[in-house]
């Protein structure tokens, strides 16, 4: 495939020069050019494919002759050794686990694959790269453990001080080395407008070789697809019906990977988009009016997003219209009260600890169901994106328990965290960056 920017026609860009570049120099997200035909092989997977086979064969099908069946083997075998768990919950809902990564959090599958490419790709031109993400909790760790101790490569993590968990900030604090983080007086969007303002800076952009590793990298979110094609291959020897997915949203990068994947071939009747009180997409989809707002605290932070960029993307999908949206697309909105009431529900009923942000896409789930009146032989698959663990005082306070914390958690808990305050300003933001890093 060849990628451009969602803010223009022309200037079509490979693989591993939109992975460097992360943003379009116009400011615009990197999507794909071409609809790729893989239905035939998504429906050779099944039931017994292993996550790594299938995420080789999607790699090497989605981006050859730019990488070789080889290098997709390499990249991936170096990627992972974890794989998705699906838990059926009843006859129709079942969760995809997404969380036994090194981070216990969804992007690991993202980030541990742009971290692989990205080490193949600098050792074969010689050269470094800093890498910049903005984070509302769980990118952030997920990166980190990503790169750690990665040859030629920095890192430095953006993140609003305060509103990130306990653990989250631990997690992308207490590593070090070629990792940096950064607290930030403001807000996830505060940190997301840095990381583009820093893309397009000339100065900055002469003195340093940056790219990022938000989910505005397309090297983070093409692997994300991957998963959803693992899911629908668990199930559709049983499947008589429809699949449906429902996505726990914030930035809207995990959803638009389950888009493209629908693009190329993955049969999903439809998504359905569940949000916090932070419903800037819901309300577009119900609407037609995209109305970006400063964002809100919520128990789900890591949805905590008042302008997600990933909707230039699915605007790009379908052409920039709600109606062709709405048709594949549906939002629900769940509040605060009603994520520990589900939380509670689901201990209760499944003898099962769950995060805040699957708590989110379980009752949207749960809604969806009941307003589209989903058939028996339909299923909903909710993407559950964290480790409960990864949220103990909300866990505690909706079910009275506790969840068992990961040694991985434990340790990092015990470390001393490591970070530097900023203003919420490109300015502060450059300084550091060129007194850090700048050769001159």
């Amino acid at each position: 495939m060849k990628f451009r920017s969602t803010r223009a026609m022309a200037g079509d860009v490979s693989f591993k020069e939109a992975v460097f570049a992360g943003l379009a120099a116009d400011g615009g997200l990197f999507h794909p050019t071409s609809i790729p035909a893989l239905g035939q092989l998504i429906a050779s997977f099944s039931p017994e494919s292993r996550y790594t086979d299938i995420a080789k064969a999607l790699t090497y099908h989605l981006l050859e002759p730019e990488i070789s069946r080889e290098s997709a083997a390499r990249i991936i075998d170096n990627a992972y050794d974890f794989s998705p768990v699906l838990r059926p919950l009843d006859e129709t809902l079942s969760l995809l686990e997404l969380y036994h990564g090194p981070s216990y959090a969804f992007k690991d599958f993202g980030a541990f694959f742009l971290a692989s490419c990205m080490v193949e790709f600098l050792a074969e031109d010689n050269r470094q790269a800093i890498i910049l993400v903005a984070t509302s909790g769980d990118t952030g760790s997920a990166v980190a453990r990503a790169f750690y101790r990665k040859d030629n490569v920095q890192v430095v993590i953006l993140y609003p001080s305060g509103r990130v968990s306990n653990l989250q900030e631990k997690q992308l604090t207490t590593l070090g080395e070629n990792i940096t983080a950064l607290e930030v007086g403001g807000t996830f969007d505060d940190c997301q407008r840095m990381v583009k303002e820093a893309f397009t800076d000339p100065e900055l952009n002469r003195a340093l070789n940056l790219t990022s590793a938000n989910s505005i990298n397309l090297g983070r979110l093409v692997p994300q697809s991957y998963y959803y094609v693992y899911a629908y291959a668990q199930i559709r020897k049983q499947l008589k019906g429809d699949i449906y997915f429902c996505v726990p949203s914030g930035n809207f990068g995990n959803l638009t990977a389950g888009v493209y994947a629908w693009q190329w071939g993955l049969p999903a009747r439809g998504f359905v988009a569940s949000t916090n009180v932070n419903d800037v997409v819901p309300e577009y989809l119900k609407t037609g009016k995209f109305n970006p707002r400063p964002s809100i605290p919520t128990l789900s932070n890591a949805m905590d997003v008042g302008n997600p960029s990933n909707m230039e993307r699915l605007q790009a999908v379908f052409g920039g219209g709600r109606k062709q949206m709405s048709s594949v697309l549906h939002g629900e909105v769940v509040t605060d009260r009603e994520t520990l009431e589900t939380i509670r529900e689901i201990k209760d009923r499944f003898d099962l600890f769950v995060d805040p942000h699957t708590a989110v896409g379980y009752l949207g789930a749960s809604r969806f169901r009941q307003k589209r009146g989903i058939r028996r032989e339909d299923r909903i698959i909710v993407l559950a994106t964290a480790h409960p663990a990864k949220f103990l005082e909300t866990v505690k306070r909706a079910t009275g328990m506790e969840p068992e914390l990961p040694e991985g958690l434990r340790e990092a808990l015990s470390l001393p965290k490591k970070s530097i305050p900023v203003n919420g300003t490109l300015d502060d933001l450059k300084k550091f960056l060129l007194s850090r890093f700048s050769r001159s």
